[in-house]
C-alpha cells in the first residue's frame, strides 16, 4: 500500500509543498516505497528509493514506429525534492517477445539485474548513460539514471536539410567517427560478457552540448548461445546502413525518391536485400553509386546473399574504420 505525506518527515513535506507541482496538485500525492504497481504511480507522486524522495514529474515516452507519444509508465521522470535535481527511474517491467533471424527464433526479454551490472561496470564512461541501481523497500531494482541532454541519433541526422549527396560528403564522415566510437563501446561491453541487447537508432541520444553519441537503454537481454553477441552485431550493421543512407529503403521508399524510382527498383535481386530484414535492401550502392565498393562490401555482409558474415563488432568496426579514414 502506498504511504501519505504523513509518513514522510516534515523537510520533505514542505519541500513538495513548495514545489511547483505541490502547490498546483488537485489531490493529496502517494508515497510509494514499494514499485512494484507502478502503472497507479502517478504525476505529483513521491518514490523513495536510495534514502531520496524523488517527485514524479512526468513519464518517458516510447518515440518510436510511428508511436510517439505513449508513455511508458515504468520510466517517470522524476526532481530529486532535496537537491532539485531531475532524473530518470527505471522500475522493474517484465517483458518477453521474440525476434526471427534467418532461421533462428531468438527470445527476448527485459532483464533490470543486467542493466544494473552494466552501470556499474560503466560508470564513469562517456559512451554510456550514467546513473546507478537500489532495491525498493520491496526488494525491485530501481535505476536512478542522469538525464542526457540531447537529440536521439535518428533525428539528429536529419537536422540539415540537404540532398544525400551533401550529407553523405559533408556529415556522414564525423557521424561515423562517432558511430565507431560506440561500436568500440559495444566491443567493450561484449569483452566483458554483457550485450546491449537492444540497439536501436534512437537508443543512441547525441548531446546538444558536445555532440558526443552516447548509448542508453541496457535492460533488454536475448537468449541465443550458438551465437551470443549475434543481435547486437546485426543491429550495429542496420544502424551503420541507415547513418550511410541516411534512412531505410524497402521498394516502397525506392518508388517514391524521384532519384530512384522503378528504374532502380528493377535492378535489385534477392540477395540485394537485409538478412535481418527480409525487405529491406542493404546493397545501397545500387541507389548510390558514389558509395564506395568497399563500404558496400561491409553491408553485403548483411544481406541474404552474404557467403561470410562478421563474427565480432571489432571485425566489423575494423572494417568501418577504413573507410572512414578516407572519405
Amino acid at each position: 500500500m502506498p504511504k501519505t505525506l504523513q509518513d514522510i518527515p516534515d523537510r520533505i513535506v514542505s519541500l513538495f509543498r513548495e514545489h511547483r507541482i505541490g502547490k498546483s496538485l488537485r489531490r493529496q500525492p502517494k508515497v510509494y516505497g514499494d514499485t512494484s504497481n507502478f502503472s497507479s504511480i502517478d504525476y505529483g507522486d513521491i518514490i523513495v528509493a536510495d534514502n531520496r524522495y524523488f517527485l514524479v514529474t512526468g513519464h518517458t515516452v516510447e518515440g518510436r514506429f510511428g508511436v510517439d507519444d505513449q508513455p511508458k509508465q515504468w520510466v517517470p521522470k522524476v526532481s530529486d525534492l532535496e537537491s532539485g535535481v531531475s532524473y530518470i527511474l527505471k522500475l522493474v517491467f517484465h517483458e518477453v517477445f521474440s525476434v526471427t533471424v534467418g532461421h533462428f527464433t531468438i527470445p527476448c526479454y527485459r532483464s533490470p539485474e543486467k542493466e544494473a551490472r552494466i552501470l556499474e561496470l560503466t560508470h564513469g564512461q562517456e559512451r554510456f548513460m550514467q546513473g546507478y541501481a537500489v532495491e525498493d523497500e520491496a526488494g525491485n531494482l530501481v535505476r536512478i539514471l542522469d538525464i542526457i541532454s540531447g537529440r536521439r541519433l535518428d533525428k539528429h541526422i536529419y537536422r540539415d536539410d540537404c540532398g544525400h549527396r551533401d550529407y553523405f560528403e559533408s556529415i556522414l564522415p564525423g557521424v561515423l567517427r562517432e558511430y565507431v566510437a560506440c561500436a568500440r563501446a559495444i566491443q567493450q561491453l561484449h569483452e566483458a560478457g554483457f550485450r546491449h541487447g537492444d540497439i536501436r537508432r534512437d537508443h543512441i541520444l547525441v548531446e546538444y552540448e558536445t555532440g558526443m553519441f552516447r548509448w542508453i537503454d541496457f535492460d533488454y537481454e536475448f537468449y541465443l548461445p550458438e551465437r551470443p553477441f549475434a543481435l547486437d552485431l546485426l543491429e550495429l550493421g542496420n544502424m551503420l546502413m541507415f547513418l550511410v543512407a541516411r534512412g531505410n529503403y524497402h521498394p516502397r521508399e525506392i518508388v517514391d525518391e524521384p532519384s530512384l524510382g522503378e528504374k532502380v527498383l528493377a535492378t535489385i535481386e534477392p540477395e540485394d536485400y537485409s538478412l535481418l530484414s527480409k525487405n529491406r535492401v542493404v546493397n545501397l550502392r545500387k541507389l548510390y553509386p558514389y558509395i564506395p565498393p568497399e563500404m558496400n562490401n561491409i553491408f553485403m555482409h548483411f544481406s541474404q546473399g552474404a557467403s561470410v558474415w562478421y563474427d565480432t563488432v571489432e571485425e566489423l568496426v575494423d572494417d568501418v574504420e577504413k573507410v572512414v579514414a578516407v572519405l
